[in-house]
This record gives C-alpha cells, structure tokens and sequence, in this order.
C-alpha cells in the first residue's frame, strides 16, 4: 500500500516537475550543455554525450520526484499518527477514565507520547514549510544544510518512537 502511493505520488510530481522543462529555458540548456561537454571530455562523441546528459537529467528528475513524493508519505503518516494518538486519548480519558493523575502509568502514558505527539508537529509543520517551499520552486543548493537538518530532526523523532513504544505499549502493559 505504501510503495503504490509513493509510486503515485513519484509519478504526479516527476509529470509536474517535467513541465517546467522546456526547450527555450536557459537554465536547462546551460545544463544540458555543461553535461554534454562532461561526458565528452570522459571520450564520448557528441551524439553519446548527448543522450547520457539527457540520462542524467532524466536521473535527476527521478531523484527529486522520489524526494518529493516521500516528503508526501511523511507528512500523511505524521497526520495519521496525530489523528490515531487524538482517538486513542479521547477513548482513555472519556472511556477508560485514564488521565495524566490517575496513576504512574497515566502520567508516564501522557507524558511520553504528548512529548512526542509535539515533536511530530513540529516536524510536520517543518516539513510542510519544506513542501510549500519546493512546491514554489524555491529550494535550491543553498538550501541543503537547511533541508538536512530537518530530516535529521524527523529522522531524531521516527527512532525516538521506538524506545516510547516499547516502554509504553510493550513494556508498561
């Protein structure tokens, strides 16, 4: 389920990244050019040179639309799994009477995962920002510390998820 949506989403956003390039572009050109002499100085005649800069800007585009589309997947899994903590809060506290001051496992349970619920936000919004931004055509090379940093975080946040549920849902029950 998950490899069909991100092959979904890799394929929306290779066909819109593949209509911002045209013919006329100078950017493109440049590129396209500076690969072209690239592979000639590694000894391919121009027509070889040629289709391996077009190779290599078809490889781009596929890393930037894989990029994007897992950007994608990140931001629903987030949203789902603020959605399912939301439910599953409502359904301890309303149903079960579990609160933060009901014993040592309630204030452990609400602390852990509130913490991590915020930081989950706090990831989304980033990576939201991120999505706006790339969506804007305004992520460039410039920007990779930047765009590291936050994967670092979410990356931080994901393995964080492991040790609160072990301890909370394996360990505490």
């Amino acid at each position: 389920m998950v490899n069909t949506y991100l092959t979904r989403r890799s394929a929306v956003h290779r066909t819109d990244l593949v209509s911002h390039l045209t013919p006329g572009d100078p950017q493109l050109g440049s590129r396209l050019e500076n690969y072209t002499q690239y592979f000639i100085g590694k000894g391919a005649t121009l027509t070889d040179a040629q289709h391996q800069a077009l190779g290599l800007l078809n490889a781009t585009v596929n890393r930037q639309s894989s990029a994007l589309s897992f950007g994608d997947a990140y931001l629903l899994l987030g949203a789902i799994f603020l959605g399912g903590t939301g439910l599953e809060w409502q359904h301890l506290i309303v149903d079960e009477g579990l609160t933060i001051s009901t014993n040592l496992f309630g204030t452990t349970f609400y602390s852990l995962v509130g913490l991590h619920a915020s930081h989950v936000t706090v990831g989304l919004i980033l990576m939201a920002v991120v999505a706006v931004f790339a969506l804007a055509k305004r992520v460039g090379r410039e920007h990779l510390e930047k765009l590291e940093v936050v994967g670092l975080y979410w990356h931080f946040v994901d393995s964080v998820w492991v040790v609160v549920f072990t301890l909370v849902y394996i360990v505490g029950r």
